[in-house]
């Protein structure tokens, strides 16, 4: 499972394959904005995709990222339909809607498997991963049994 601290980096690295959607625990993004919103979206894509000044107008961004920089207006519903998948699946949470400004950070995934060592020498770790695994399942997020 992965938590991820980029919007535009983490989407990406699904549209491209090198992560499942499916082993997204949620993305904290930076980001205040819906992806059902056709302005919204707009924005976004135009700030993303390589860079607009109406983006950085609206206020999306303190400046615009091109991390989509590369593809065309042909991937355009790629990129919507991840976000808008994670939005419906309450996996996209975005701090500034409450206020807070989330720093910039290199590292954008994040795995959440603690070693099974790990585990057995802390009670309150194993207690807290029990409640995950539930709470994952009740989601319908997929566990990999065999991660070391």
């Amino acid at each position: 499972m992965k938590i991820g601290l980029s919007y535009s980096r983490c989407i990406r690295d699904i549209v491209e394959g090198k992560v499942d959607i499916e082993d997204v625990l949620i993305i904290i993004a930076r980001t205040d904005f819906d992806p059902r919103d056709d302005n919204q979206w707009q924005g976004i894509w135009q700030g993303y995709a390589g860079g607009s000044d109406a983006a950085m107008m609206r206020g999306f961004f303190g400046g615009t990222n091109p991390e989509w920089a590369g593809y065309g207006d042909e991937d355009e519903d790629l990129f919507r339909n991840v976000s808008i998948e994670l939005w419906n699946q309450g996996k996209f949470h975005q701090p500034r809607k409450f206020g807070a400004y989330p720093q910039r950070r290199n590292e954008f995934w994040l795995e959440t498997c603690l070693p099974s060592d790990e585990l057995e020498r802390n009670p309150m770790a194993k207690q807290a991963w029990e409640k995950f695994q539930t709470v994952a399942g009740l989601t319908g997020v997929k566990l990999d049994k065999t991660y070391q």
